[in-house]
């Protein structure tokens, strides 16, 4: 897959023999974000169980990506987006009928404005996000740009400054219940000055500190009712104790790692490769390792590294890491481009309206 250095195209990646074969066996894609690249990239198994297939789509600095059945929302620059598998527009995709074996079309808009959402998920009564220029937490609806639903209680005021770079959200039971942040200040970025020793994982219920002086901790997850965790700084895949507050490393990756998503017995890790004129990312220890982005796989019962996905174009930063359930071959159309206004759907029908609807490639970039 890579091919001459000089003579790579967008988002040129090679991987472990055994990715593709792995995807086929677990029954899924994968689904990225790199705001860096203003994309979201779906990754497919081929047929033949030894390649892989790339679809990706423009969303303006991609950040956190949701799931909830056949809905998918992506947090934007200055929108939430959501989309809708339809898995018979797939069928009768103009362009390429008889291909996907998902088609996510955009439905909905949300206006949320420059808020900066870092996670995004679905939960008990609809959209859940991190607001991390406000420092809270937010329910994202049609009523309001957004509204909160809680803040740390070191931070005195909603305010758009970044005070503590709060960033990771977990659900528990249809509610957020954990977060993480980079720092405890109540000051404009104020995290910037302990950003590699000052992150913190919260309970909102109790507004009590779980762990702190963790190094960057992104991406908490709720696996089997234990909590893991990505320490950034430290390249580190952690399973906590929500009683003591201390943790077992489950895995450690030469990488900065943000993103995380499972499927089965197998987390897939987002990696990012760190930008060397960074004030901040040049504090790191792994900053002379951290040079790859692009996915790597861990076996959660043993912690064994089990494989891995290395970009060589176009995928610097990674954010978010989805997995999509029962589908080998997802599509998904932006706004861009006029197609996604042809796919039509009702409660009991589906339309394409003009047979020649898809004017363009559908493996562009766009």
């Amino acid at each position: 897959m890579p091919q001459q250095p000089g003579a790579l195209p967008p988002f040129s990646c090679s991987f472990s023999p055994n990715i593709p074969e792995l995807l086929q066996q677990l029954g899924c894609s994968l689904a990225i974000s790199t705001y860096q690249a203003g994309k979201v990239v779906f990754i497919s198994p081929k047929a033949d169980g030894e390649n892989l297939v790339q679809l990706p789509r423009t969303f303006k600095k991609a950040m956190g990506i949701a799931l909830d059945g056949e809905k998918m929302a992506i947090a934007t620059m200055e929108e939430v987006l959501v989309l809708v598998n339809s898995k018979e527009l797939a069928l009768y995709y103009p362009k390429q009928p008889n291909t996907y074996d998902a088609l996510y079309m955009p439905r909905a808009t949300y206006y949320t404005g420059q808020v900066d959402i870092h996670d995004l998920d679905y939960g008990e009564g609809g959209l859940y996000a991190v607001n991390t220029s406000f420092s809270c937490l937010i329910k994202i609806d049609d009523n309001y740009s957004f509204t909160p639903i809680w803040k740390p209680p070191f931070i005195s005021k909603l305010v758009s400054e970044d005070r503590c770079h709060l960033n990771g959200m977990a659900l528990e039971n249809g509610k957020p219940r954990y977060v993480t942040a980079f720092g405890t200040g109540d000051s404009p970025q104020a995290w910037r000055e302990v950003v590699t020793t000052g992150g913190i994982l919260m309970d909102i219920n109790s507004n009590e500190f779980i762990a702190r002086e963790l190094p960057m901790p992104h991406s908490p997850r709720m696996f089997d009712g234990q909590l893991y965790l990505l320490l950034s700084a430290t390249g580190e895949l952690v399973r906590l104790d929500l009683k003591s507050g201390k943790y077992d490393v489950v895995c450690k990756i030469e990488g900065f790692v943000r993103g995380l998503a499972r499927c089965g017995d197998y987390a897939f890790i987002g990696l990012s490769r760190l930008r060397k004129n960074s004030s901040t990312f040049a504090k790191l220890k792994i900053a002379d390792v951290a040079n790859q982005a692009g996915i790597a796989v861990v076996h959660l019962p043993t912690g064994a590294f089990a494989g891995e996905i290395k970009y060589h174009m176009s995928v610097d930063e990674i954010y978010d890491v989805q997995v999509l359930p029962g589908m080998l071959r997802p599509g998904i159309l932006n706004t861009d481009k006029p197609e996604f206004r042809m796919g039509l759907s009702t409660p009991g029908a589906t339309y394409w309206s003009r047979p020649d609807a898809a004017e363009t490639n559908d493996d562009s970039t766009k």
